[in-house]
């Protein structure tokens, strides 16, 4: 039996290695926010959620195909909860019960593994059950299969056998075993034999004609002669016991991918609940081929900031198709970079089959997913921190391929303005050229100004919105770079004396261009 609800021919490989830029993706993105929201507190649901979410797929069919299975969830979370904690009961029933670890004896092995075939079972039937109630209610081809299967590989019939053969395994009315005279009259080829005493009626069992037979009886002090009964015994169980354990072993397996593969839409059910708590929209996402060029959103928010903060976190309608270039300017604090990881969280969340965080959301999937963020000061560095940037630039380029997606957040912003718009000018338009969409949040204005002179229609330039009393908005709008990030107003916020209040007419003033231009100015964000 198989469970297939990641994928609709194959299993998901849990143990499967991460990205190689996984660190950093978890860290820039926030992404440990996203699954301990998804974990609740489960161990085994954190590790699912981090797998399947960084080990997105850029598989239009696949992506559909979650979608439509993770749809059935939301409308019958009880149910796919309930079939969840099947799995997790046999596993803990298992602890508790299962021995034949502890021992070698076929005797052992067998008796361990019967007791854990009859738990396995009676998991089954309440599966069935469930089955049976719910399967009519499911609509997606993923459960619907699912479902069907169960309903046909664990009929009536099956259990019936099942309990018969578990009955007899018991061996209640003892073991028939054959065996050939071998070399010096040892015993050779032992052969379990199915006897049929216990399924005779009791009359029967009295008044039959009996085969001749010759016994003996043990003393109840010969330990040698009882090992040597046991090791009789043992050589004709050896063969059932292994194909009992095999037996458990494949339920096992089923009930292992089924925990597997529900475990991360568990914790879809768990993210979602949190978000309607919240009173955030979620949205199921129009995932485009790899080679369009699509983006566009309504009320896309940071779902991260809002899980931190525990309450709805500014949104932001976007309109970027056909565009591979986004380069994102404005007022310190504004936003920009929440906006940043709004897009990244979202792009993953599409890829993995998830919900976005948004009204609405569509864009074209990535074959991979990048980001190159300013870091903080590390004392231990043996470099300078802009020579650290340019080390993580290159191991990216090794790693980047054609229709990826890479986020800059205030990249190459370690040196002076001059040098750091040139270095990553010289990488975004070769990254452009590789057919690399690519998001850039900047207070570099020589940079920005650069593309934004060129108005190339696939480049789309936005601005973190200030009102004229200097307050943000946290949203984004279309517009061209400005020369100064307002620096002044958080200045004025943290130092507010009547001096500061009076001289902010001049603080709020954008720089003159040479002034801002000349090599080694400081741009308002180094100030």
């Amino acid at each position: 039996m198989k469970v297939f609800l990641l994928y609709p021919d194959h299993d998901f490989d849990l143990e499967q290695e991460l990205p190689s830029n996984h660190a950093d993706l978890t860290q820039d993105l926030e992404l440990n926010t996203l699954f301990n929201a998804m974990a609740g507190g489960d161990d085994y649901l954190f590790k699912a959620a981090r797998h399947v979410v960084l080990c997105g797929t850029n598989d239009l069919e696949v992506i559909r195909y979650r979608q439509d299975i993770l749809r059935d969830c939301l409308k019958h979370p009880d149910v796919i909860r309930r079939i969840y904690q099947i799995p997790i009961q046999a596993m803990e029933a298992k602890r508790g019960k299962w021995l034949g670890i502890f021992t070698s004896f076929p005797s052992g092995i067998l008796t361990s593994a019967l007791t854990m075939l009859e738990i396995y079972v009676d998991m089954l039937k309440t599966l069935k059950l469930l089955a049976d109630a719910h399967a009519d209610e499911f609509e997606s081809s993923g459960f619907r299969r699912f479902f069907a299967m169960i309903r046909q590989e664990l009929d009536d019939d099956y259990f019936a056998l099942v309990d018969t053969h578990l009955k007899k395994l018991r061996f209640r009315g003892g073991v028939l075993v054959s065996a050939k005279l071998g070399r010096g009259n040892e015993g050779t080829s032992y052969v379990l034999r199915e006897s049929d005493f216990e399924d005779r009626h009791w009359l029967e069992r009295v008044f039959s004609r009996q085969s001749p037979s010759y016994s003996f009886t043990l003393h109840p002090r010969d330990d040698a002669g009882a090992r040597a009964l046991g090791d009789l015994r043992d050589r004709g169980l050896n063969l059932v016991a292994n194909a009992v354990a095999q037996s458990a072993d494949h339920i096992e397996s089923f009930l292992r991918m089924l925990r597997q593969d529900l475990a991360f839409f568990v914790g879809c059910l768990n993210l979602a609940e949190h978000l309607a708590q919240l009173e955030e929209p979620i949205a199921f996402p129009q995932p485009a081929p790899c080679g369009q060029r699509t983006l566009s959103c309504l009320e896309l928010y940071d779902v991260a900031l809002a899980l931190t903060m525990n309450r709805k976190a500014v949104g932001n309608d976007l309109s970027a198709d056909g565009k591979d270039l986004v380069i994102v300017t404005g007022a310190n604090q504004g936003g920009k970079s929440t906006f940043l990881r709004s897009i990244g969280l979202a792009q993953l969340m599409m890829q993995c089959g998830l919900f976005v965080p948004a009204r609405s959301f569509s864009a074209n999937l990535c074959r991979g997913v990048f980001t190159h963020y300013r870091r903080e000061e590390d004392a231990t560095m043996e470099s300078g921190k802009f020579d650290e940037e340019l080390g993580r630039m290159s191991v990216l380029i090794d790693a980047i391929a054609p229709d990826s997606l890479i986020l800059f957040n205030e990249s190459f912003a370690a040196t002076n303005e001059r040098e750091g718009s040139e270095i990553a000018r010289q990488i975004v338009s070769a990254l452009l050229e590789a057919r690399v969409k690519v998001f850039f949040v900047t207070h570099m204005y020589e940079f920005a100004r650069g593309f934004y002179a060129k108005a190339a229609r696939t480049s789309l330039f936005l601005r973190a919105e200030r009102l004229p009393d200097g307050r943000r908005t946290f949203q984004l709008r279309p517009g061209e770079p400005l020369e100064t990030s307002y620096g002044a107003d958080l200045y004025r916020q943290t130092f507010a004396t009547d001096e500061v209040k009076s001289l902010s007419p001049h603080l709020e003033s954008p720089a003159p261009a040479e002034q801002s231009r000349r090599p080694g100015a400081l741009s308002d964000a180094s100030a």
